[in-house]
C-alpha cells in the first residue's frame, strides 16, 4: 500500500471527503481496538491511517475556508 500521498485526495469533491474521513474514523477506531485486545494487525496501518485522516481534514478545511472568504468578499 504505501504512505497517502496528499495529491491522491486533492481530486475528490467536499461530500467525498467528508465520507472518506467518516470511513477513515472508523478504520482507525478498528485498528486500535485490533491493538487493545491483541487481535493481529500491520502496526504501520495505524500510522498511514492518521495521516490519512489528517490529509482529509485539512483539505476540507482549507477548502471550507476559501468557500467562506469567497462568501464574506461578495456581500
Amino acid at each position: 500500500m504505501g504512505i497517502p500521498q496528499f495529491n491522491d485526495v486533492t481530486s475528490l469533491s467536499n461530500n467525498e471527503i467528508s465520507e472518506a474521513i467518516i470511513r477513515t474514523e472508523k478504520e482507525l477506531f478498528t485498528l486500535r481496538f485490533k491493538k487493545a485486545t491483541r487481535q493481529p494487525f500491520k502496526p504501520h496501518e495505524i500510522k498511514h491511517t492518521k495521516r490519512r485522516l489528517a490529509q482529509l481534514k485539512t483539505l476540507l478545511t482549507l477548502r471550507l475556508n476559501l468557500i467562506e472568504k469567497e462568501e464574506s468578499s461578495v456581500v
